[in-house]
């Protein structure tokens, strides 16, 4: 068994469980998929976990599903961490190993069961690996993961706006998939996010009392128009963490599946 080391992918061929919180998670969707996940798979999701207990953004995860690596959609939908999501609309068909869930921009979404407000109004994130955006609407905001338009909302889509608990966007360069992209706010006046590879925006961005209403991925609420026609492989909702530590490691658990799966 090679020794894991901080910041590194360890690198083992023959799976040998880790961490207790990533082998109940594989067990879960081994369940839910009705057959075993490639060493190599399991491997990935392991060292994945260690690394984030290492990076010390572990127990800022609230909810989270990582949408690939599972043989099936059911699989794909376990939660990592919290409560699973309900799913509207997906089918078999719009999953992929290796690159995850896909939108149709119209009627599919996930509620990831997690109120906005159910994390602490100046400590919290949203996350997303988006492995492709097939073509973004010019009147859509194509929404990754987002609550309804109102003050104290929370949205992260793929123009890359922004917002954590406050009802004015901050906006910057449109995400180039495939990518991470992530808002995180760790105090009442600064907002800070990233995608592309890059931290993108640190600015003045007062925050309001947190919207009651459930995060939903892909989709907007009580916006029947804003759905996402883009392809998630992960998602994360939860507190605040560092945004650049949490994009190293999804991106390499993804690239680690795609190697993995023959």
């Amino acid at each position: 068994m090679t020794i894991y080391v901080p910041g590194k992918v360890t690198l083992r061929q023959t799976w040998q469980p880790m961490d207790p919180d990533a082998a109940a998670y594989i067990t879960a969707v081994e369940t839910a998929d009705g057959q075993a996940l490639e060493e190599k798979v399991k491997i990935a999701i392991d060292n994945f976990v260690l690394g984030c207990k290492a990076d010390g953004i572990w127990d800022a995860i609230k909810a989270s599903c990582i949408l690939a690596g599972a043989r099936t959609l059911a699989g794909a939908l376990v939660p990592l961490v919290g409560t699973a999501p309900t799913n509207y609309n997906f089918v078999a068909g719009d999953y992929d190993r290796e690159t995850g869930l896909v939108g149709d921009g119209s009627t599919k979404y996930l509620d990831s069961n997690r109120n906005n407000n159910a994390d602490p109004q100046d400590n919290k994130h949203l996350a997303v690996y988006c492995s492709s955006v097939t073509a973004i609407p010019p009147t859509s905001d194509q929404p990754f993961v987002c609550t309804s338009q109102g003050t104290g909302r929370s949205v992260l889509n793929a123009f890359f706006q922004a917002s954590v608990n406050r009802s004015t966007l901050t906006t910057a360069s449109i995400l180039t998939a495939p990518s991470f992209a992530g808002a995180s706010r760790a105090t009442s006046s600064i907002l800070s996010a990233r995608r592309n590879n890059q931290n993108v925006i640190d600015l003045a961005a007062p925050s309001e009392t947190p919207l009651s209403e459930n995060l939903l991925v892909f989709r907007r609420i009580n916006a029947s128009t804003e759905y996402a026609n883009a392809r998630l492989a992960f998602y994360s909702i939860g507190e605040a963490l560092d945004l650049a530590r949490l994009d190293a490691r999804v991106t390499d658990l993804i690239n680690a599946i795609g190697v993995a799966i023959p």
